[in-house]
């Protein structure tokens, strides 16, 4: 998922923005979806999606705490899945020099 965004603990980094890209991983028993072909059965990327969305809105100072609330706000909404993680990376970062990405990456378990 690609987003512009306000992350950033420098003040320019919340007020201009960036562009940031976040790679989303769930392990959950797909057993009766394989079977049924029913989306009530399985996760709904579209509702991942929206919580991604709607954290990624939310500035803050660290990708952690970013991180950490779009796992929450999932196991929140689908408490049976076992395993989940988040990857965030700030695509050319303010860090005085050519720098592809930085990225961070939280797990579920790790919470």
């Amino acid at each position: 998922m690609r987003f512009y965004a306000r992350h950033g603990c420098f003040h320019e980094e919340q007020v201009i923005g960036n562009h940031f890209t976040v790679d989303f991983e769930a392990w959950t028993d797909i057993r009766k979806a394989a079977v049924s072909d029913d989306l009530e059965d399985t996760l709904n990327y579209q509702r991942i999606y929206d919580i991604v969305k709607e954290e990624m809105a939310v500035p803050s100072h660290l990708l952690e705490h970013v991180a950490g609330r779009i796992l929450r706000r999932f196991h929140a909404e689908f408490p049976l899945v076992g395993r989940a993680r988040v990857s965030i990376s700030k695509l050319c970062p303010p860090l005085g020099g050519e720098v592809g990405a930085s990225r961070v990456t939280v797990d579920l378990q790790e919470l």
